[in-house]
């Protein structure tokens, strides 16, 4: 159901509503939050609610002025742990400035922009995520391990799995906030899970991601567990990946469609230009310094590569029935999803603009495949390939940008 300013008043008057939370994150994917009165509603909506930008991380010096939250309307969810009698709804913000323009470091807005240019070129972004996290006990204070959850494998059942009935309620409370889980099941690691959730548009889908792990979080909590998603919280198993599938739409037609075996020619060049820039757009997909612990291991891509069917190559080309899509395998569950889709997006759109070439798909015999690109091996090196890139500047505003690497390069 779309809801108005008009409707959404209405609501809150007329169920109960006590508190109103806008949510967004700084520029290192961290979610934050400020909790409103009922009556604040309006204001909101017409003004936005001003915060402290030199208190979160990444702001400072950036902006010195005053910056507003203002709700996305079409963000709307309840809160379905919260009681029905004191009931709690969410919206995430858009940060603006005092006019009322779009304030130009916020990631969600960089985002946005990256959008409004494929829509110019005529496309359309959809996106579905394979997010995994680990679950963790908690000892007698709350606080987390050491210790995995259970010792279950890759899609193994109770007893064993001992997550079960926590990604039940992940999937029912998701769904009462309009994210429709498809399935979930016990990865590879012990402890480890995997949900995956309906694509949709690009910006919904990364709005989401960032409900999806708070939704985590708090039900993991709950169950007397920690959720994690650092990219390898256990050395010598499976990372934690957030694989992205993307369809990329032209006139009402999925690109990736293949036809007669084969990527059309728009598809193939927006695989390469992703391709040709993903070295220097890693540090925004890989973010932390053990991102590159799980780069190149098990079944984690290091070499620059793509695939019809592959399931270890960094970009693999799936072509089911309903939604047809290339999967990028290297991003993890950290990252800064809105930078990381306005990124990989906007690396598409060049390849397109440049009518790149893609090289031929990766078969483990072929001849001239021997010697392939690398993703960077450690986040010094993305850091360097980030700050030289022209490519990631044109995307990602100066001063953004020089927060971002300073702060990870400390």
């Amino acid at each position: 159901m779309e809801f108005t300013e008009a409707s959404l008043y209405e609501f809150i008057n007329s169920n109960d509503v006590r508190f109103i939370r806008l949510g967004f994150c700084d520029i290192f994917g961290v979610q934050k939050n400020i909790s409103v009165m009922p009556g604040m509603f309006l204001r909101a909506m017409e003004e936005g609610i001003p915060f402290d930008t030199a208190a979160v991380d990444g702001f400072l010096d950036i902006e010195k002025a005053d910056l507003y939250l203002k709700p996305d309307i079409k963000t709307f969810s309840l809160v379905p742990w919260r009681s029905s009698n004191d009931m709690v709804i969410r919206f995430i913000s858009d940060i603006v400035k005092t006019d009322g323009a779009d304030f130009e470091g916020s990631s969600r807005n960089i985002l946005k922009k990256v959008r409004q240019r494929a829509k110019k070129m005529g496309y359309s972004c959809n996106i579905g995520v394979k997010c995994e996290f680990y679950l963790f006990e908690n000892d007698e204070n709350g606080y987390p391990t050491k210790t995995p959850f259970d010792n279950a494998g890759y899609f193994d059942i109770s007893p064993l799995d001992k997550g079960e009935d926590i990604r039940r309620e992940i999937c029912l409370n998701l769904d009462k906030m309009g994210i429709r889980p498809e399935s979930s099941h016990h990865e590879q690691g012990p402890g480890q899970n995997e949900i995956n959730f309906k694509y949709s548009d690009i910006l919904t889908t990364a709005d989401n991601v960032m409900t999806f792990k708070w939704v985590v979080s708090t039900i993991a909590a709950r169950h007397g567990a920690t959720a994690n998603f650092d990219p390898k919280p256990i050395q010598n198993v499976n990372g934690n990946g957030m694989h992205i599938n993307i369809a990329l739409v032209h006139d009402g037609e999925n690109l990736f469609k293949l036809k007669d075996g084969e990527l059309v020619e728009p598809a193939k060049q927006f695989v390469a230009g992703i391709t040709e820039r993903i070295s220097e757009i890693s540090l925004f997909l890989n973010s932390v310094k053990s991102s590159y612990d799980r780069l190149g291991k098990f079944t984690a891509p290091l070499n620059v590569s793509w695939s019809y069917d592959n399931r270890s190559r960094l970009i693999r080309i799936n072509a089911e029935k309903e939604f047809c899509h290339m999967e990028l395998r290297s991003p993890d569950p950290v990252c800064n999803t809105y930078l990381a889709f306005a990124l990989i997006l906007a690396a598409g759109l060049e390849g397109i603009e440049k009518k790149s070439e893609l090289c031929p798909p990766y078969c483990e015999n072929s001849v001239g495949q021997k010697h392939l690109k690398s993703l960077p091996k450690s986040i010094d090196e993305a850091i360097a390939l980030a700050k030289n890139s022209a490519f990631v500047k044109s995307v990602i505003p100066e001063k953004v940008l020089d927060k971002y690497i300073s702060v990870k390069s400390e």
